[in-house]
């Protein structure tokens, strides 16, 4: 996904001063670009990547309790380096090289109610950091870890937040053309981008203390880059979305300032078998067809789509579960988004299909800006 680190930028230039007598090096610039010709490795690519920019661990999930209350989740950790093409000389541990940065929500779908969190630390003192070696994120007592074939997500924040554990039910998804997603026609706007598209997940979701036991499905993403957008963009429109058929849909249109759609936009679509394919531009549409205006923000987000693909004669409508879930005036990127669960009714050839999914609004606050502190 291109999720919201792109934008995250915006909040940085404060962190990345060079501070307490550090003086920039004469090295060559640090951080690689996605390209073609990427080997994909694993566990190594579970882990950090220090020498890319910018990187995101992204988990969403539609859990119910056994008594069918339903809730949804979003668990994102973040790592943005700041020396790039100035790398800075200092041993101590208090040099800021990295940020770390998590959001976490979650939807109370019953009572229509959205919390959601944040968290803004450095590596340098260890109150955050993502392990190059091991499958270990944290940021202060937020954790990402893996035992085996296993990931187990800790969050808590005001006795609100979450406790699971998720094992892929399907295969790695590598988005794109050999797992480069191109988001741009300069060299370098693209990433590294996989998926574990659906995930058996058990455990339990908290609100302000109260524990409920839940099991569903979830989402991973998991992408990596160092420079993946262009400059003409205004923001996106991103959906992952699982159906009762076993299929699971990616996409994201990319918006540009002048109202059009970027032709870089795209997808992937996973099948039951568990075979997928790349979605250019011209293989599927997304129609809005309701907004949703916000009290907190002024924005006005789309609140309601019509998604056809019609090579695999499938239409659905999107709609989110409820209206309010917006993370506003977000330290972490200087801004605010919507990020919400969503439910889906439609047809694949002919055939009803019911599922649940998340999307993503990006922009609509107001235009994403990607400049990064040097």
């Amino acid at each position: 996904m291109l999720h919201i680190l792109t934008i995250s930028l915006l909040g940085l230039t404060l962190f990345a001063s060079p501070t307490y007598g550090q003086k920039p090096s004469q090295t060559e610039p640090k951080f690689q670009a996605a390209l073609p010709g990427y080997t994909y490795q694993f566990p190594r690519d579970n882990f950090s990547h220090d020498d890319f920019r910018i990187e995101w661990w992204y988990y969403t999930g539609n859990l119910e309790t056994e008594t069918g209350r339903s809730f949804g989740y979003q668990m994102t950790f973040f790592r943005v380096g700041l020396e790039g093409d100035k790398p800075i000389e200092n041993p101590s541990k208090w040099k800021v090289d990295h940020i770390y940065f998590a959001h976490m929500t979650v939807s109370d779908i019953q009572n229509k109610k959205f919390h959601f969190f944040e968290r803004i630390n450095r590596k340098g003192i260890k109150n955050a950091g993502a392990e190059t070696d091991k499958f270990h994120i944290w940021n202060s007592d937020w954790s990402l870890t893996a035992e085996g074939n296993t990931q187990k997500i800790i969050a808590q924040e005001n006795d609100t937040g979450i406790e699971l554990n998720l094992t892929p039910i399907k295969k790695r998804v590598f988005h794109g053309k050999n797992g480069i997603s191109v988001k741009g026609s300069d060299k370098g706007n693209a990433s590294h981008y996989f998926s574990f598209t659906r995930m058996k997940t058990k455990g339990s979701v908290f609100i302000k203390g109260e524990k409920f036991k839940v099991t569903g499905t979830s989402w991973m993403d998991r992408e990596f880059s160092s420079n993946q957008l262009n400059p003409s963009l205004v923001g996106w429109d991103w959906f992952s979305l699982k159906l009762d058929n076993q299929t699971e849909i990616m996409l994201y249109q990319l918006r540009q300032k002048d109202g059009s759609v970027d032709p870089h936009s795209s997808g992937t679509f996973i099948a039951a078998d568990q075979n997928y394919h790349h979605l250019t531009l011209d293989k599927f549409s997304i129609t809005p067809k309701n907004t949703w205006s916000s009290e907190k923000t002024n924005a006005t987000y789309p609140a309601l789509w019509e998604i056809d693909l019609p090579e695999s004669d499938t239409h659905l409508k999107i709609t989110p579960d409820f209206s309010d879930q917006e993370l506003y005036n977000l330290r972490s990127i200087s801004g605010s988004y919507w990020e919400g669960s969503v439910s889906v009714k439609g047809s694949v050839a002919g055939k009803p299909v019911t599922g649940k999914g998340y999307v993503e609004l990006v922009g609509y606050e107001k235009a994403l800006k990607q400049d990064l502190p040097d």
